[in-house]
């Protein structure tokens, strides 16, 4: 991606000596917008970093005129999603200076010039957000005759660990090229002036094929061929010397579909749909006891849960005790507990609690969830015969000590004192009560060591 020898005397000819001394920068920001298309400049963009990276600009006026309209190029564009992002950041902040503003140092290849403070007090305002018309309306020239002070207060901290985030994405080896333009000490000679011997040079460098400002010397790294693997007998099986000696073996148990699992797969699609009969639930435990890891190949999901749980709940128990290793355990009581209240999804969950430990958080969810469920209901027999199921799965977790009623304390009696017309409530109030009376002893907290551990 080179400028065409045209393209770079244009460019050349907008930051020549005298037009940016006597145009403004509003007007050299024009002609070059209006001299090249928005897909011509990074080539644009590229040569001028090329320039004021090789020090080509002879005055003072026409580098800022050429970081002007660098910055113009992408103006109306986040700072941070230009590719001369990095360019900028290094003119407030060189190298030596990063680590004050508080993020890592940035890449860029070649030697970018120190501005002067006017030049970046007049940056500086550039990338901020203040109204950049009135400082266009000068010239180069008046801006650096004007006075700056010595500090720059402006915080570039956000773009700059932007772009070193997308720098750090780059492989080590992107990091370690250096420019190949190395400048050349001496002067021109007496009959050549400075200017056409700069502008030569920057048609030689920045315009062809095989344009030198996009080339990055990268170190090359050589590493020594490994060796050949010393095998002797490798490949003897093509030329058999005792045919009797090399016999061809066959795996009779290649492409035998695998009739157990599959089985055991069409049950469960069936199991959440409708109710299994029990020789088939024999048949689904059986094979799930024969193989252990068969449980993670029937096609069960937590999304599927829901299903199985209301269809099949012995089912659900078992395969739930099966996957109490799998790293997906939290998900499947994740929906069990949101999944709505049901006779058997009471029955799942008190099983559970009675066999593993479950986590407690889970417990006191799903109570939470019961009591919810109970005084939001509409139905006034539905929210009766919820109450009661509700009744008798706590009075069981409280008798076999699967929870701490000290934590639910306030929620449960509550609970019982809404709805004290119905019995089970009332006689799970009275329980509470002698709970908290010390008659039965009961308010110790619930025996963890009995039963397995959940993994995680």
């Amino acid at each position: 991606m080179a400028l065409s020898a045209e393209q770079c005397n244009t460019l050349l000819d907008i930051i020549e000596k005298n037009n940016v001394r006597n145009l403004t920068l509003e007007a050299l920001t024009n002609e070059l917008h209006k001299k090249f298309e928005s897909t011509e400049h990074f080539k644009v963009g590229s040569c001028l970093v090329m320039l004021l990276q090789n020090d080509m600009l002879p005055e003072i006026d026409q580098r800022l005129a050429a970081i002007t309209l660098l910055y113009e190029l992408y103006r109306g564009e986040p700072l941070g999603n230009t590719p001369f992002a990095s360019v900028f950041i290094h003119f407030l902040y060189p190298p030596e200076q990063q680590s004050s503003v508080g993020a890592p140092k940035l890449v860029y290849p070649g030697q970018l010039p120190k501005l002067t403070p006017p030049e970046k007090y007049f940056l500086a305002q550039l990338l901020s957000e203040s109204s950049k018309e009135s400082l266009l309306k000068k010239t180069a020239s008046q801006i650096i005759s004007n006075d700056a002070p010595v500090t720059i207060d402006i915080d570039l901290s956000s773009i700059q660990l932007s772009v070193a985030e997308k720098q750090s994405e780059l492989p080590q080896i992107a990091k370690t090229g250096i420019s190949v333009l190395l400048p050349f000490p001496e002067k021109a000679s007496q009959n050549e002036s400075s200017e056409g011997l700069n502008r030569n040079i920057v048609k030689a460098l920045a315009t062809g094929d095989n344009a030198a400002m996009n080339k990055i010397y990268s170190p090359e790294f050589v590493t020594l061929a490994p060796p050949l693997l010393n095998c002797q007998d490798e490949l003897i099986w093509l030329n058999p010397t005792t045919p009797k000696e090399h016999l061809v073996c066959y795996d009779t148990t290649m492409c035998v579909p695998d009739m157990a699992g599959f089985e055991a797969r069409q049950l469960m699609n069936k199991a959440y749909i409708s109710a299994l009969s029990i020789p088939q639930q024999h048949q689904l435990l059986d094979e799930l006891e024969k193989d252990p890891k068969l449980v993670y190949h029937v096609g069960l999901t937590p999304s599927k849960l829901p299903e199985l749980v209301e269809n099949n709940p012995l089912i659900a128990i078992e395969v739930l005790l099966k996957l109490m290793q799998s790293k997906q355990i939290t998900e499947y009581f994740n929906v069990l507990v949101n999944m709505e209240m049901s006779l058997h999804s009471m029955e799942v969950v008190n099983r559970l609690t009675t066999t593993v430990d479950l986590p407690t958080e889970f417990v006191h969810l799903y109570i939470a969830n019961c009591i919810s469920t109970c005084e939001t209901i509409k139905d006034r027999y539905m929210q009766n015969r919820l109450v009661r199921l509700v009744c008798v799965f706590l009075q069981s977790l409280i008798r076999n000590k699967i929870i701490n009623v000290q934590e639910l304390f306030i929620e449960v009696q509550a609970f019982c004192i809404e709805f004290s017309r119905i019995r089970e409530a009332a006689a799970l109030f009275r329980l509470l009560k002698q709970l908290e009376s010390g008659e039965l002893g009961l308010l110790a907290s619930p025996n963890t060591g009995s039963r397995t551990k959940l993994d995680g």
